[in-house]
């Protein structure tokens, strides 16, 4: 109905994953720790990995290219995330917790709308 809405929700749901994806790289150093710290076997090609999926989905959203390709590779990155980086009901520190409750609740909404987008 709104094709001018849709494709500008489009690019910055895209947008998002791609600048996300970006950062895995530019910080890889920093996410690889975070990474480690959750136990993430062999963290740094997880790194890697896991922004090249951001980064490809991302780009896909944003070009409307291989649109199910670019989707399924965001949600490939949002379930394993959501349920072990930012696995809340371990945390014992209360300011860790609500912080990865947060991120957690963030991915569950993203992962709803990708999954609507297909």
């Amino acid at each position: 109905m709104y094709p001018t809405i849709n494709i500008i929700g489009r690019v910055i749901f895209g947008l998002y994953f791609a600048y996300s994806g970006f950062g895995h790289f530019k910080n890889l150093s920093s996410y690889t720790g975070y990474a480690a710290s959750k136990k993430v076997p062999a963290p740094k090609l997880a790194i890697i990995v896991s922004g090249l999926l951001l980064l490809l989905g991302g780009l896909g959203v944003v070009f409307n290219f291989h649109m199910t390709a670019s989707l399924l590779l965001l949600v490939i990155f949002l379930v394993p995330t959501t349920i072990f980086m930012h696995d809340f009901w371990k945390d014992t520190d209360p300011a860790a917790k609500m912080s990865n409750q947060i991120n957690f609740m963030k991915n569950v909404a993203l992962l709803g709308a990708t999954l609507w987008m297909f």
